[in-house]
């Protein structure tokens, strides 16, 4: 059973956090970690966006990029694996399907061993946008590095990596959080 007293100290925690009321308070709480890093995320994923908003690029979306993530290694995913990928319905995945070949962004080519199937691969505009996606992160991130320092963020980097690899236990795999 939910406890509604646990409830509000979690939706105040979120409060106390988004509000800035801890603003000059460097003291970690426990739980506080997840939120901050989602916040930091969404902070990150945001100034990727206008960046784009400004270029006047495609109304690209975030399932649109973890698209581009999945194919960037793989060529030869299907919509229903992408969908599974995703974690959407094969129809929503089709969609976002349609949006990047409709860019130019994406291809959908035969099927090695399947006749019926098609299988998705990046056409050379789409790897462009990846180098080019890659490199606005890397500004991203540079001007969190700006804000820190270089060295912690380095240490920040090696912390993540070390949750990644040995706490998730094979778990953290990049895909949208819907």
């Amino acid at each position: 059973m939910v406890n509604a007293i646990d409830c509000m100290k979690k939706v105040n925690q979120i409060d106390y956090i988004v509000n800035g009321e801890g603003t000059g308070d460097m003291t970690r709480r426990r739980g506080e970690i997840p939120l901050l890093l989602a916040m930091t995320c969404r902070a990150m994923t945001d100034a990727f966006h206008d960046r784009l908003a400004a270029e006047g690029r495609e109304p690209l979306r975030p399932a649109h990029g973890y698209t581009f993530r999945l194919l960037v290694d793989h060529d030869d995913v299907t919509a229903v694996e992408l969908a599974e990928h995703l974690g959407v319905t094969k129809q929503a995945a089709s969609k976002i399907v349609s949006e990047l070949e409709g860019w130019g962004y994406v291809e959908r080519r035969p099927h090695a061993t399947d006749g019926r199937a098609r299988v998705l691969a990046l056409t050379d505009r789409g790897h462009a946008y990846v180098r080019h996606a890659d490199e606005m992160w890397a500004d991203i991130e540079d001007r969190w590095g700006e804000a820190i320092g270089s060295e912690r963020l380095d240490r920040i980097y090696e912390d993540l990596r070390t949750y990644v690899d040995e706490v998730a236990g094979g778990r953290a795999v990049l895909r949208p959080i819907w």
